[in-house]
């Protein structure tokens, strides 16, 4: 599982680049700056997770439990939930796209998920058995 956590982190880290260059450089022509700073908290939380996601990687190594498992799978559904919310909201803006405002009832789930998942990596860590 390490594995497959370490893998998202890199990929969700290289996308937040990516994303972060194309709202600094492309959204701001298209949308207000208000949406491009929604879309930037996005990229910003991304990336602050898919650290954590690397972090939790390296200590699932040796702190290889249920909960550090699922440390790692609310970071990603957090990412999702969180931060993919956001690029919607803001595709929806470029795209002039009315009706979908809804999905920022979503963004909140997220923050939960990534809140949840920082109280089980800490779990997982304080509650390990010394060998």
């Amino acid at each position: 599982m390490n594995k497959t956590f370490l893998a998202a982190g890199a990929l969700l880290g290289a996308l937040a680049v990516a994303l972060g260059a194309f709202g600094a450089h492309g959204l701001k022509k298209i949308v207000p700056e208000e949406t491009v700073q929604t879309f930037q908290t996005g990229v910003q939380y991304q990336m602050y997770h898919s650290l954590a996601l690397l972090l939790t990687g390296l200590l699932y190594e040796k702190y290889s439990n249920r909960l550090a498992r699922i440390a790692g799978i609310l970071f990603i559904t957090g990412v999702i939930l969180f931060s993919g919310s956001l690029y919607l909201l803001a595709a929806f803006k470029a795209t002039e796209t009315v009706g979908f405002e809804k999905f920022g009832l979503i963004t909140p789930f997220g923050g939960l998920a990534f809140i949840a998942g920082w109280v089980c990596l800490l779990l997982s860590v304080i509650t390990k058995k010394k060998s």
